[in-house]
């Protein structure tokens, strides 16, 4: 099992947004995703709920996919490009990992 790992650090405002609705916004467009794109085991984006440390991430992205291919499948099919496209508009950062389960 391949676990894809993504955190943000939202912009403090994008698109007429603050960067927790963007968050919000982010977080229910990924987790639609599951069922629409094939290869997805587990989908869920959580929140931040420490908005004292201004070292940590917004948001994190946590899915499952059973190998590498269906992986690259999520990441390079057109609703998942259509939600990254949005997510660099309202982002300042972003980190991720790729690893074994």
């Amino acid at each position: 099992m391949i676990v894809h790992l993504v955190m943000w650090k939202f912009k403090e405002s994008a698109e007429g947004c603050s960067g927790m609705e963007n968050a919000a916004k982010v977080k229910e467009k990924l987790e639609a995703l599951k069922g629409v794109i094939p290869g997805i085991r587990s989908l869920e984006v959580r929140l931040n709920v420490n908005r004292n440390d201004p070292m940590a991430y917004d948001a994190v992205l946590i899915s499952r996919f059973e190998t590498i291919e269906d992986l690259e499948l999520y990441k390079n099919h057109p609703e998942h490009k259509k939600i990254s496209t949005f997510c660099k508009s309202v982002r300042e950062s972003r980190a991720t990992v790729d690893y074994i389960e």
